[in-house]
């Protein structure tokens, strides 16, 4: 009876995980029921670089340092992969992947 709450309890969790995720603006791209398994994707932000040239040319080039770090960071697809172990366990692992 024990294995039958940590069940549910695994599974409130793995649903906790899932809608937060998707509270955050993933979508789902690839579900499987039979081993409870859910792929989530977030399109990368696309970066005005016309204003962030305009920021740099006004901060005289230290504004350059973050809108590197923005273009390199932001424009990334991030898939993430939400799943319940072997064990029951629900986790999740995230990735980044190049925008194409």
């Amino acid at each position: 009876m024990g294995t039958l709450f940590m069940s549910d309890i695994n599974t409130q969790k793995f649903s906790a995980i899932l809608s937060n995720r998707l509270d955050k603006g993933f979508k789902i791209v690839e579900q499987n029921d039979k081993l409870p398994f859910i792929v989530l994707q977030r399109e990368g932000k696309k970066i005005d670089h016309y204003s962030h040239f305009l920021m740099s040319c006004a901060t005289l080039g230290i504004w350059s340092l973050a809108w590197i770090y923005l273009s390199q960071v932001s424009t990334k697809t991030k898939k993430i992969l939400v799943a319940i172990d072997e064990d029951g366990v629900p986790f999740e692992e995230d990735c980044y992947m190049e925008k194409v």
